[in-house]
C-alpha cells in the first residue's frame, strides 16, 4: 500500500455507503491528523486508537451520513499545491478542504485565515 490517505478516504467512504458505525483505520501520523481535522470540523463523531489501528466513529444526522463524498486531490504522482488566495468553499461551504502547511494539517477555511498555502490533500463533503 503506497498510498495511506487514499486508503483511510475509501475505508471511510465505504463505511458510510454500509451504513457502519465505524471504520478501522491504518494508524498513521498524516491518517491521525486528517482525522483531527475532521473532528474539529464535525465531519465525524470520535476517533480512537487500538490494536488494530484506529476506531473511526461515522456521523450520521437522522439517518444520513453527514460525508457522503471524500475525494482524493493531491496523490503520489502528481502533488497539488494551493496559494492562500486560491483556496474556494467546497460545495458552497458545506464541505471542507484539507490542506497540508507549514502549519500542520489544517481545514481550508482556517488555512485562508491564516494566510497560509500549501498542499491540497483532499476534499470532504
Amino acid at each position: 500500500m503506497n498510498d495511506l490517505i487514499a486508503d483511510l478516504l475509501a475505508r471511510i467512504q465505504n463505511g458510510i455507503e454500509r451504513k457502519k458505525e465505524s471504520v478501522i483505520v491504518p494508524r498513521t501520523k498524516i491518517n491521525m491528523e486528517i482525522l483531527r481535522v475532521l473532528k474539529s470540523e464535525e465531519m465525524i463523531k470520535d476517533y480512537k486508537e487500538t490494536e488494530e489501528g484506529v476506531n473511526v466513529e461515522l456521523l450520521y444526522d437522522e439517518n444520513d451520513p453527514v460525508i457522503t463524498t471524500l475525494e482524493r486531490v493531491s496523490k503520489p504522482g502528481q502533488r497539488i499545491y494551493i496559494a492562500s488566495k486560491d483556496i474556494t468553499p467546497v460545495m458552497n461551504g458545506r464541505g471542507i478542504s484539507i490542506i497540508s502547511t507549514s502549519k500542520g494539517l489544517m481545514s481550508g477555511a482556517v488555512a485562508k485565515s491564516k494566510k497560509l498555502g500549501g498542499e491540497l490533500i483532499c476534499k470532504v463533503w
